[in-house]
C-alpha cells in the first residue's frame, strides 16, 4: 500500500519550533488537498491544518498565527512549521493527501513538548 513519508517530528521545549515534512511518491497524481492531522493519547484524531491544489489554507484555532502549512506541488510535498509550541501540542502528526475520491496517509510522526 502506497504510504506518504513523513520526517521532522521530534522533542522540543514549550516556545520552540519544528517544522514537518510530507512526501508523496511521484506516481500519486492530480493530488487535491493535503493536510496535517494528530493525535493525542486517548483522543480522537483531529485535522490541524489543510492547504488545496491553489494554496488556500485552513487551520483549527488552537494553532492559528503559530503554525504555517504550505506545499510544493512539483515535489508532491507539504510542510508544516511548528512555532511557539505548547505542552498541548503533544501528538502523533499524520499528512494526509486526498485524491479524487481516496486519501493516503502517512505512518505517523512523534511530536512531543516538554513544559
Amino acid at each position: 500500500q502506497v504510504q506518504l513519508v513523513e520526517s521532522g517530528g521530534g522533542l522540543v521545549q514549550a516556545g520552540g519550533s519544528l517544522r514537518l515534512s510530507c512526501s508523496a511518491p511521484r506516481s500519486i497524481l492530480s493530488i487535491n488537498t493535503m493536510g496535517w492531522y494528530r493525535q493525542a493519547p486517548g483522543k480522537q484524531r483531529e485535522l490541524v491544518a489543510i492547504v488545496s491544489l491553489g494554496g488556500r489554507t485552513n487551520y483549527i484555532d488552537s494553532v492559528k498565527g503559530r503554525f504555517t502549512i504550505s506545499r510544493d506541488n512539483a515535489k508532491n510535498t507539504v510542510y508544516l512549521q511548528m512555532n511557539s509550541l505548547k505542552f498541548e501540542d503533544t501528538a502523533v502528526y499524520y499528512c494526509q493527501a486526498h485524491v479524487g475520491s481516496f486519501d493516503y496517509w502517512g505512518q505517523g510522526t512523534q511530536v512531543t513538548v516538554s513544559s
